[in-house]
């Protein structure tokens, strides 16, 4: 996907307010069955498609509305994943606005965690 100048820009000026784990990492925790909420927030299209074993669905537009319901405390560990890592970024972001302490955007999403051979579901 071909992204805009200001869109990236966002994107970036996200990215160094918040913390990426790597898809590898995220593999390692949830193989250890460490505590974490694991959340895909890309568009229902897409989750329907397919998705990273384990992961719930919260998508983009309605994370801060719901997000609580989820991770009533805000010492959870979250990880998000979207496409690529951008969207993700920017609602970890929202969420520690919200004070959220422990969140985390996936670096390189949903196609990374295929691309690196990664359980997925498809509905």
């Amino acid at each position: 996907m071909q992204h805009t100048e200001a869109f990236l820009r966002i994107v970036n000026e996200a990215k160094s307010r918040i913390r990426e784990v790597s898809v590898a990492a995220v593999r390692e925790k949830l193989k250890n069955g460490q505590s974490l909420h694991f959340i895909d927030i890309r568009e229902d299209h897409e989750w329907s498609r397919g998705h990273a074993e384990g992961a719930v669905h919260l998508g983009k537009g309605i994370i801060e509305r719901d997000i609580e319901a989820l991770a009533p405390d805000p010492d959870d560990e979250i990880v998000l994943y979207c496409g690529g890592g951008y969207r993700s970024a920017l609602s970890a972001e929202a969420l520690q606005r919200m004070g959220y302490r422990n969140v985390f955007s996936m670096a390189g999403g949903y196609k990374e965690w295929v691309a690196s051979g990664n359980p997925v579901t498809e509905a």
